[in-house]
């Protein structure tokens, strides 16, 4: 299983890195199938990173600043998406991250908070007008979900980064109840 091998290899590599998007909604009981696997790893460690998933069988197709995307030439091996960690911000969303068991507790993943799912969901809506409707479903689920558990601090931090704080009032009444 592909990812039973990329753990186990990450963490031979000691990679600081944790799950976000479709597969941290999975981590965190909010599941919804998803085309490939997205991590944020820390940006010193993208030179390992690059190194382990091209011994996997994967092959670079985009790289920037922020990013890096691979594929492999076996669909079955699905593509894999790293936002890199550099910035104040992302590396507080890396040092938040918790571990969670995964394959029968026979291994662990971490994955950011659901805050921080909800911070980077904020901002790929914003960044891709075509992703709003999946995001903001994602969003609310996760909002269903954790409800009054929820830094809503945090969540209307990130919304009004973007211009949004009056979409994160609406919806703290809605699912965590005004204070």
């Amino acid at each position: 299983m592909v990812l039973k091998r990329l753990l186990a290899e990450f963490n031979r590599g000691q990679i600081r890195c944790a799950a976000i998007g479709g597969f941290a909604l999975g981590v965190l009981g909010v599941p919804r199938q998803t085309m490939d696997l997205d991590f944020l790893v820390h940006g010193d460690d993208m030179t390992k990173v690059d190194a382990i998933v091209a011994s996997l069988g994967y092959k670079r197709v985009f790289h920037s600043e922020n990013v890096s995307q691979y594929c492999h030439d076996d669909g079955a091996w699905g593509s894999l998406d790293f936002v890199h960690a550099f910035r104040q911000i992302s590396l507080a969303v890396l040092q938040r991250a918790k571990s969670y068991p995964v394959f029968e507790a026979t291994q662990s993943v971490k994955a950011v908070d659901a805050e921080d799912v909800i911070g980077l969901k904020v901002q790929a809506m914003c960044n891709d007008a075509t992703r709003s409707a999946q995001e903001r479903a994602d969003v609310e689920r996760l909002m269903t979900r954790y409800g009054k558990r929820l830094d809503w601090e945090r969540i209307e931090e990130y919304y009004a980064l973007f211009g949004l704080a009056e979409e994160a009032k609406r919806l703290r009444e809605r699912f965590g109840g005004a204070d």
